[in-house]
């Protein structure tokens, strides 16, 4: 969960929001998997203390926003009561956010209805003493200001002439819609002044079978209906408030409600989606386009500089048709920056404001996002030498991806062979000779064909400028391995550093600043192309991080644009009350609606267009429906290289399939989560695998969980977490079988021989209660054992495998658990360092843990483990548990070791790359061809596959097959393959001729078909 407090000095209009850490970061994305969210008890025990947190904290005599440990917000226990908690503050007048944190973190939070991990509760200040109250058995905070009415939505207006509501239905009630263009209805004595109303007949049979299939979660809901001359004034009663009542027999108001608009603004304006929004160009002309259906009026002012300063010039847009509203600019507005002014209606504050914004559709930006760029992105000055002629790394199918996860700040701002000025940004990628070039290089020779870059979008929470950044100032270098020293200094700046995941959208079409060596202007464009193309040359294709699914704020007073222009369109609302749904961890977006789903859509093309990107990944894509990520594919798909310069269908899409939420069991649309995606070719990370590898899961008390990679029954630690012996032999026996089924690709279809001597499909095989199997094409299963979220493997190693392992074995460990993706059907990931046993610290979330916990050494100096006790926000109930690993210098890698790892890791790149039997392509091949003998008589802690060239289509004339022994476990282990009998198969020429002698004991004899290979091991055996 991430929240938001105002950059001091800044214009509220469009000042950049600054990252104040929470428990839960917005990037819980691979943490999630197929487990569920963490629920809280009905009842929970006393609270020690409880802080009223929110916008509104710096105001009250806080540090900062969103601060749950600030005493100065905090509510005191009632006198007599033993739930009750109260406060008065003195509240400037404005609308804020809140919530209430209990026991100064946020492992304890409730937001609006007293929901565990709620959306924001709503605050309109009139200026003045408030206050708020918290009843711990409901977990309900309130306050005394009276609402806004109308500020809880529970009405739905669907098309023009049909509102969906859960309306009183008492006999004699009657409904009608009241509206008032400027504000001002209220109710007094029972009726509704302020304003005028229309008359709502109730339906019978309540929705319509159209309008209940499109909104399932309504389908319920009464129908009310306007009549077909009152539905004609529906455009122009939408730019005013709206509420819904129902009226007693006896002329009393009874209930009332303010009003959902997103689906007739949708029904109203179909054409809308057809329009090109945003920045054109007409020759030497620009000319911008805005949707903005409920304003009263659009002005576009332009300014010389990207702060400070007032308009050089202002123009009134005109309203183009579909609620678009358009201008012609003049030709010297090119350079120049420009503000939409929005006249409009906002529900939140009950009156019409006046919204200085910057275009949603902006392609360029000056520093911290003040002000939208004029910018022709055809400008030939704006491309690096050879970009039209630019090549890409081949591609034959996606299955031949080995993907790399990495940060743009991490890859270079500790690199010392970078010029000072190019480290953290894109223009590191252009020094050919630094550290990190020369690894990625080495990568790509291995193997890896594609970096994965984590959000690289403008971001709302990192100050753009250099020179406003701020630094630890402790000599982290100098602090115990395992002191809270460093996590305390490093929180110090954390929300002023450089540094943060990115997983916080601001605008969705520029290029972060921060990472560009001038945030004004053009320039970050042009680095960002330089930066894709040093990449292709090195032979890395370049792969965008996405987050449509959210943005960093909403609402009047948030930094995002969207909700001050059309005001309750682009976010996804609870739909009783109105409020803003929070589950990704921000403010959800609503991309089921038209121009939501067109924003995503005509963004990805144009930085398809504009930076020749090969594939996106997104995040938290089961937020997004189905059919949203079928347009997507659609869309890339009609760009060309000849029109385009980017050939749309060779683009990978892969997402986060996870099923939680709002949205959750397909109860809004149907989702892209993993089981739905089957069939699309669109991918989607495969928790699975990751959790029979590594043990465990994200969310575990005890983080000693074993698995196949971290010793679970055969090397097995002392924690009671892993049960019984007998329970632990069994854990491990279907975690073999999960990685069976994920080697394949995760296909669904996949038949075998189970454990328990069973033929099943991978569908069959349990995961947490879901199918272990659910794709249809290996393309479809992004393979993975770390990510940017979690722990690293490392770490994970660190923590499960008992203390006094060697640290050769540990290592030995690495490369096994890496090889399960590289030897895998589907598209390999990895995440950067891994292959050097990359470290956090043991962080498990380290998305605002700064340089100092996030270091990618690239020279083998430090992996990064031993750097303190990772900040406590998200680590501190696991402090037991890492104390004493951190402080033993037996945990830490000398640089040989760090080296020979990698050096391992390589060939594993290497074998996969040069052995096309890894990477088939199809079901029907894989199925044909692939097997894992064993079935009941399996060791536990040995996996053993079998590739078989000599049936079907000769994939590889150079073989007749391949066997791959993964020996998980502590002694060295010896399998029969009967179908190898009689055959001669040799250890891989790689692996004979590379830097593991250990794995050179490996061996096969013929005449038996038995297959010998060393305690914690994976061999790959060929034959010719």
């Amino acid at each position: 969960m991430i929240r938001h407090a105002h950059l001091p000095g800044s214009p509220p209009a469009f000042n950049r929001k600054l990252l104040v850490a929470l428990a839960a970061a917005c990037v819980t994305p691979l943490a999630l998997g197929g487990l569920a969210l963490p629920a809280f008890a009905d009842h929970t025990a006393s609270p020690r203390t409880v802080a009223l947190v929110g916008s509104l904290q710096s105001e009250i005599g806080c540090p900062g926003d969103w601060q749950p440990e600030c005493p100065a917000s905090r509510l005191l226990p009632v006198e007599g009561s033993a739930t009750l908690f109260k406060a008065t503050f003195d509240v400037p007048a404005g609308t804020y956010g809140m919530k209430v944190a209990l026991n100064n973190s946020w492992d304890e939070n409730y937001g609006a209805g007293g929901v565990a991990g709620g959306g924001d509760m709503v605050l309109n200040a009139p200026g003045g003493p408030v206050t708020f109250t918290y009843d711990h058995a409901s977990h309900t905070l309130t306050d005394n200001v009276p609402d806004a009415l109308g500020a809880e939505a529970g009405a739905h207006w669907l098309t023009a002439d049909t509102i969906a509501w859960q309306a009183p239905a008492a006999a004699g009630t009657t409904y009608r819609l009241f509206s008032a263009p400027d504000g001002g209805l209220a109710v007094a004595d029972g009726e509704v002044t302020g304003g005028s109303s229309l008359p709502l007949e109730p339906v019978a049979q309540g929705l319509e079978a159209g309008l209940a299939a499109k909104y399932p979660h309504l389908a319920g809901y009464a129908s009310l209906r306007l009549s077909e001359a009152d539905a004609l004034r529906a455009k122009e009663l939408l730019k005013g408030q709206l509420l819904v009542a129902a009226i007693g027999s006896d002329g009393t108001v009874t209930a009332a409600t303010g009003v959902q608009v997103p689906g007739v603004l949708d029904s109203l304006h179909p054409g809308a989606a057809e329009q090109e929004l945003g920045l054109t160009w007409k020759g030497k002309r620009p000319e911008l386009s805005l949707w903005a259906p409920t304003a009263r009026s659009v002005t576009v002012h332009t300014y010389g500089s990207g702060s400070g300063g007032e308009p050089v010039a202002s123009k009134a847009m005109e309203a183009a048709g579909d609620g678009v509203w358009s201008v012609t600019g003049d030709k010297d507005w090119n350079g120049a920056y420009y503000l939409y002014e929005v006249e409009v209606f906002v529900p939140e504050t009950g009156k019409v404001e006046r919204n200085l914004v910057t275009d949603p559709y902006s392609v360029g930006l000056s520093a911290n996002s003040e002000r939208s760029l004029f910018v022709d992105l055809g400008d030939k000055s704006l491309a690096p030498a050879g970009w039209a002629k630019l090549q890409k790394p081949a591609l034959s199918k996606p299955e031949d991806l080995s993907l790399y996860e990495l940060h743009v700040r991490d890859f270079s701002i500790t690199d010392d062979s970078v010029p000072a000025e190019h480290r953290g940004t894109y223009k590191a990628f252009t020094d050919t000779g630094s550290n990190g070039m020369n690894r990625l290089r080495e990568l790509a020779d291995a193997g890896m064909n594609a970096v994965h870059l984590l959000p690289v979008n403008d971001i709302g929470t990192i100050e753009e400028r250099r020179s406003e950044q701020r630094e630890p100032l402790c000599d982290l270098a100098a602090l115990p391995a395992d002191s809270e020293e460093q996590q305390a200094c490093v929180a110090e700046t954390a929300a002023r550093d450089g540094f943060n995941w990115g997983y916080d959208p601001l605008h969705y079409t520029t290029p972060e600043g921060s990472y560009s060596t001038d945030p004004d202007g053009a320039t970050r464009i042009t680095e960002f192309r330089e930066m894709v193309a040093a990449l292709n040359t090195a032979g890395a294709r370049v792969i965008q991080d996405v987050v449509y699914n959210h943005t960093s704020s909403a609402g009047q007073s948030g930094s995002n644009n969207l909700d001050r222009i059309v005001p309750g369109y682009y976010h996804r609302l609870n739909p009783a009350t109105g409020s803003l749904e929070t589950s990704t961890c921000c403010a959800n977006t609503a991309t089921e609606n038209a121009m939501m789903g067109k924003l995503m859509v005509d963004s990805l093309v144009t930085l398809a267009r504009t930076y020749k990107l090969d594939g996106f990944r997104f995040d938290l894509m089961g937020h997004h429906s189905k059919q949203n990520m079928l347009d997507v594919r659609a869309a890339l798909d009609e760009l060309t290289v000849p029109r385009d310069g980017v050939d749309g269908k060779n683009i990978t899409l892969y997402g986060e399939g996870w099923n939680f939420g709002e949205v959750a069991n397909n109860a809004r649309f149907v989702q892209a989560t993993q089981a739905n995606m089957a069939g699309t070719g669109i991918g989607t990370f495969n928790d699975r695998l990751r959790d029979a590898v590594r043990g465990g899961g994200p969310f575990d008390p005890d983080p000693r969980v074993q698995g196949f990679a971290s010793g679970l029954f055969t090397d097995p630690n002392e924690s009671p977490a892993n049960g019984t012996p007998e329970q632990q032999k069994a854990a491990l026996l279907l975690a073999q079988d999960l990685m069976k089924v994920g080697l394949t690709g995760n296909l669904k279809d996949y038949s075998f021989v189970d454990r328990t001597g069973a033929t099943v499909k991978g569908s069959d095989v349990p995961y947490n209660g879901a199918p272990a199997g659910y794709t249809s094409d290996p393309q479809e299963a992004i393979t993975y054992v770390e990510a940017h979220d979690n722990e690293t493997l490392f770490d994970a190693l660190a923590l499960k495998l008992p203390q006094d392992t060697a640290m050769a074995d540990r290592t030995r460990m690495q490369t096994l658990a890496l090889s399960t993706t590289a030897f895998g059907q589907g598209i390999s990931f990895w995440h950067a360092g891994g292959e050097s046993l990359r470290s956090k610290s043991l962080d498990r979330n380290s998305y605002d843990s700064g340089d100092w916990f996030n270091v990618l050494d690239h020279t083998d100096a430090t992996n990064g483990f031993g750097r303190g006790l990772p900040p406590k926000a998200d680590n501190e109930d696991k402090y037991s548990y890492m104390r004493p690993l951190l402080a033993d210098p037996a945990q830490k890698p000398a640089s040989a070791e760090i080296a020979e790892a990698r050096s391992r890791a390589a060939e594993l790149l290497q074998i996969r790359k040069g052995t096309p039997l890894f990477h088939l392509g199809e079901a029907a091949l894989v199925q044909q061809k692939v097997s894992f003998p064993g079935g009941p008589e399996q060791t536990p802690g040995v996996v053993v596959m079998r590739i078989d060239d000599s049936v079907g289509p000769d994939v590889d004339p150079d073989l007749r097959g391949l066997v791959v022994v993964f020996n998980a476990s502590d002694e060295a282990t010896s399998q029969t393959v009967a179908e190898a009998a009689g055959q001669a198969y040799a250890l891989h020429p790689v692996q004979a001729g590379g830097v593991d002698s250990v794995v050179k004991t490996a061996s096969h004899d013929a005449a038996s078909g038995t297959f010998t290979v060393p305690a914690r091991t994976v061999a790959v055996f060929q034959a010719r």
